[in-house]
């Protein structure tokens, strides 16, 4: 079990890390934000080279290497939508008359440019692991890019923990697109699928003549998902989510507060 424990433990603190730095530079003053966005695009640009270099690397180092560059990938799309820097054609509160669809299309509308962002970034990934061995920066980005989108849609429909108030001062508007609710029909699909994902990266890490970079990759893969799956938990139950990032959060209190960005 030693050799599993690497990764997973890998996988947690990257994950922990990220998260965390990523909600501190997020609610920095706006002043450091342009600072902040040119390094986070130099780290980009080093991760794409990095995807492309690992592409063909089927040793252990080769996943490590694709899952962290994947998810410097993943951070960049974040900051660039929470910064502001890409958003949407009508970043604004949603109308108080908007039901239904025009209420999901507004939501939309806050964050379309994102939304593009993120099919470029899958695309590229694409285009630099293709016909390669290594597609672990794939799975990891594409899972990533799934379990926000469950996450995002549960805040629509309706969750009991909001966790509105971790919103920079300067995304409060998109408070009005979150739904305050017991539950909704997409929530138990969601854990149900997210939690069988596991499971079954899990078992594909332990099966026979498993090569380095698999049994590596799909470790850290299945820790992802299982952690994807515990901040859509921390939507529903009464978790101390906030006590795992309080050190990026300063100044700000405990309650309600929320589990990672979205």
């Amino acid at each position: 079990m030693a050799t599993y424990a690497a990764p997973v433990v890998y996988a947690v603190l990257v994950w922990w890390f990220s998260t965390g730095l990523i909600l501190l530079l997020d609610h920095a003053p706006r002043r450091t934000h342009p600072w902040s966005m040119a390094g986070a695009t130099l780290l980009l640009a080093g991760a794409l080279v990095a995807v492309r270099a690992s592409a063909g690397d089927t040793g252990g180092g080769g996943a490590y290497t694709a899952f962290t560059a994947a998810l410097v990938v993943w951070g960049w799309q974040e900051m660039s939508y929470y910064m502001g820097f890409v958003s949407g054609p009508r970043p604004a509160a949603c109308p108080p008359s908007y039901r239904g669809l025009d209420r999901f299309l507004a939501a939309l509308a806050t964050s379309l440019w994102h939304e593009f962002a993120i099919i470029v970034g899958g695309l590229a990934i694409l285009a630099l692991v293709w016909g390669q061995p290594n597609k672990f920066a794939l799975w990891t980005y594409a899972t990533l890019v799934v379990m926000n989108l469950s996450a995002r849609l549960n805040l629509f429909l309706g969750v009991r923990n909001l966790h509105a108030e971790f919103l920079p001062d300067h995304l409060g508007y998109l408070a009005c697109y979150l739904t305050r609710a017991p539950m909704n029909r997409l929530f138990p699909l969601s854990v149900t699928v997210g939690t069988g994902a596991a499971v079954l990266l899990g078992r594909a890490a332990m099966a026979d003549a498993v090569l380095a970079h698999e049994l590596i990759g799909f470790t850290a893969l299945a820790t992802l998902m299982a952690l994807a799956t515990l901040e859509h938990w921390f939507m529903m139950l009464p978790l101390p989510s906030a006590a795992l990032w309080r050190w990026s959060l300063p100044g700000r209190g405990l309650d309600g507060a929320r589990g990672a960005p979205d």
